[in-house]
This record gives C-alpha cells, structure tokens and sequence, in this order.
C-alpha cells in the first residue's frame, strides 16, 4: 500500500510539473557539467578589489563577470531556494527542516515563515502561492525604515499563485541527467536529519558518553586543570542545512525517485566527495557546491578569529575581518583549481559560475547587489555584462544548458537569461 501512494504521489507531482513548467530558454550553449559555488552574504564592493581576496577579484577579470547582479531577497535560505527553485515558496527565514512531516507546505497555507518565526519548514511540494518581495522590506529582517533593500531597491515581486513546489534537482532526474551538492563539513554518513554539524559532531550528537569520561578523568586528576564538559553549543555549526536548499524540498527527503534524495548530498571528502568525484572525473551534470561557514564568507561567533564576524558589516569593506575574507578567498581558489584539474572540465562545454546569496547589509542607499563570476571551458573573453540579472536569471540559465523547462520565476518575461555570458561564439 505505501508503494502504491508514493507511487500515486510522484505521478500527481509529475503531471502538475509538466502542466506548470515553461518553455526551454533559449540563447545558451548545450553543456555538459555546470558547478554552482554559493559564497556568502558579502555584496559585490566588498568582495571585488577587497586586499584580502585577490584570487577572487583576479578569477573575476579573468573570467565573465555580470557586473549588475542582484539577489533577490533575504536571508539566506531565501536566495539558495531562488537559485534552485525559482521561488521562495513561502520561506523568508533560516529555520531548518520539519524532517519528513506531513504537515501542509507554505505554498498551501499561504502562510509565509519569516525571521521572527521558530517553526521548522514543512517539507516543499505541490502548487500554491509563494511570498511576495517588496522592493524595500519594512516587516522581516527589520521592523520599520530604512528598511532592508531587496534587488536594486525597486523592484519587487508580487506573491505568485502558480508556484510549482520543486526545484532543478526534480527537472534533472526527470529528463535523465545527475546532480548532487556538496556540503562541507557534513559529518559521515548520511545528511538525513543534520541541522548542523562540524564535520563531527551535530545536533543530534549525545554527549553523555563523553561527559561522563570527562567526569572521570577530572576525578583522576583533580590536581590539573579540569576538562570542561561538552554542550551543543560548543559546536561550531559550520555545516548549516540552511544552505541545503533541496533537503527542504519533498521528494529528495523522501526520495521518491532514484538519483533524487538525501543520497545526492554530500561532504567535500571521502571517494564520492567533491574532491574525489572531481579527481575520477565522475562529477554529475550539475554540482552545487556550498563551502562550510568559515570558507564561504559568513563567519561564525563561536569560530577561531579567522572566522569571526565581521566587526562592522555597513556595505562596505571598512569593518569586514580580513581573515574571514582571506578564508573564503583561498577556499574559492582551492575548488576552482580542482575543478580545472578534472578530467570533467576537460571533456565538452563545462561552466563554473560563483556567486555570494546575498548583500547582508543592504540598508539605503546599500542594495542587494552581489557579484557573478562565470568561467567557461570554451571561451575566455573576461566579457563584463551589464545586463539586469536575478537569481532567476542563474536558474533560467542553466536550465537553458540542460535543456530543462523554466520554473515558476525564472519564467517570467522581466527574468533574463545570462546569454551574453554564456554564449560560444
């Protein structure tokens, strides 16, 4: 019987996915393997000429560069949804998964999750409305003016009712092609479950087992210098499910379809890590790869100084912590060189595109402007498009790649697809 519901689930979410998806965009070269490297919540001044990160602002002129990119909203888990899904389903907020629940998606609640909520996310599927993106947002990340700047500061999107609850992880295994993210710093094993972790603990770790022999060494030798006990709080969080958009999403916590679930996530070591399936050459048609909160740029509180917070976030460079910076910096540089050192990148027409989620200080006159680097195998013309692009635009993009429908925003006649930096000829 449960063969048979899932069975009559997927063919439901099938034909309501053929019924709502777009045409194919046009104006983008056939390829072959695309990496998405998501960096984090540094705008396009702050990374671009920043001392701290000179491999990034060199790869920049190396490569295309879309130097009027923006984000869509805020905060984080917003933009990775935006990125893969075309929408944000609902979802203005960080919260983690309701893991496998049954309860009813955003998208047919209506209900919007924002910042000041403390509810998990009830897995995405199906068809309904997403939220709305006001130009300048007075009600999530603040409370009244100047309010927090989405996209340029004016424009915006009103809420959608023809949402589609899946993402491009849904569109590759339908039309036969791979995908998988990888996560650093997941812990062994499986992503099922983990919130957060640092490459060994998590937030399902128990304790009590090393506390206890903490207990006992501290009794052995109470002359010297006790050993602290360990709290959940300790761990650093430098695996966040919050930038795993598709462990939200129905299907791939359930894995209603091979080669779509929880499967398709994993760290950045061991034989089918990132570093592994790049060395074998074995790397999927699409990889999104998402580096722990120390090397992608976001910083942690509980971290070394390295990856601190910024002292002074306001928009601009004077306040940032260099190291944190320099850590992102050299972390982009060690993935980009692997992926060129693959047997991958060397075998028809590959692209890497970086990106950063958002600008997280985007307070008039700051907008949520990020930078946009997109390195191809098959043509280096250091091209600088000034071209309005989204999120949207990214997606919209890739799917044109892969020869997928456009999904829910990346279909709208205002998303442009990113053709002159992409193009062959």
């Amino acid at each position: 019987m449960k063969k048979l519901v899932l069975a009559g689930l997927l063919a439901a979410l099938t034909t309501a996915a053929v019924a709502q998806q777009g045409p194919v965009p046009r104006g983008v070269p056939p390829l072959n393997h695309v990496w998405v490297i998501m960096m984090e919540n540094h705008g396009y001044s702050q990374v671009l000429n920043n001392p701290a990160a000179p491999f990034t602002t060199q790869y920049a002129q190396s490569a295309n560069l879309a130097t009027n990119y923006f984000a869509v909203a805020h905060p984080s888990l917003t933009n990775y949804l935006e990125v893969n899904g075309g929408s944000n389903f609902g979802v203005l907020d960080d919260n983690s998964p309701a893991w496998h629940s049954t309860c009813a998606p955003n998208l047919a609640t209506g209900i919007t999750n924002f910042e000041v909520d403390s509810s998990a996310i009830c897995p995405i599927y199906g068809t309904g409305t997403d939220a709305a993106t006001p130009a300048i947002d007075y009600s999530n990340e603040t409370t009244g003016p100047p309010g927090v700047n989405n996209i340029d500061g004016v424009k915006s999107y009103k809420a959608d009712p023809n949402i589609l609850g899946i993402s491009i992880a849904d569109q590759l295994t339908a039309a036969g092609l791979s995908w998988k993210t990888y996560q650093e710093s997941l812990p062994i094993g499986s992503a099922d479950l983990i919130d957060y972790s640092d490459g060994s603990f998590t937030n399902l770790t128990d304790f009590t087992a090393f506390n206890n022999a903490i207990t006992a060494s501290n009794n052995a030798f109470p002359s010297s210098a006790p050993f602290p006990l360990l709290v959940q709080g300790d761990i650093v969080q430098l695996y966040a499910v919050k930038h795993n958009p598709f462990a939200y999403f129905k299907s791939t916590q359930e894995g209603y379809q091979h080669g779509n679930s929880l499967a398709n996530v994993v760290a950045f070591d061991g034989e089918n890590g990132l570093y592994g399936d790049l060395a074998s050459g074995k790397a999927p048609s699409y990889s999104f790869i998402v580096p722990n909160q120390c090397n992608d740029q976001h910083g942690r509180g509980n971290g070394t100084a390295f990856c601190a917070f910024d002292p002074n976030d306001n928009g601009t460079q004077v306040g940032l912590n260099p190291g944190l910076m320099a850590l992102g910096d050299q972390a982009l540089q060690r993935i980009v060189t692997a992926i060129h050192a693959s047997p991958a990148w060397k075998e028809g027409l590959n692209a890497i595109v970086t990106i950063w989620d958002e600008d997280d200080y985007s307070i008039s006159p700051t907008v949520n402007q990020v930078a946009a680097i997109v390195d191809t195998n098959y043509r280096f013309r250091s091209e600088k498009s000034n071209v309005f692009y989204t999120h949207f635009s990214l997606l919209k993009t890739i799917e044109g790649a892969f020869g997928l429908p456009c999904l829910n925003h990346a279909c709208d006649s205002t998303t442009n697809t990113m053709t002159d930096l992409f193009r062959a000829f």
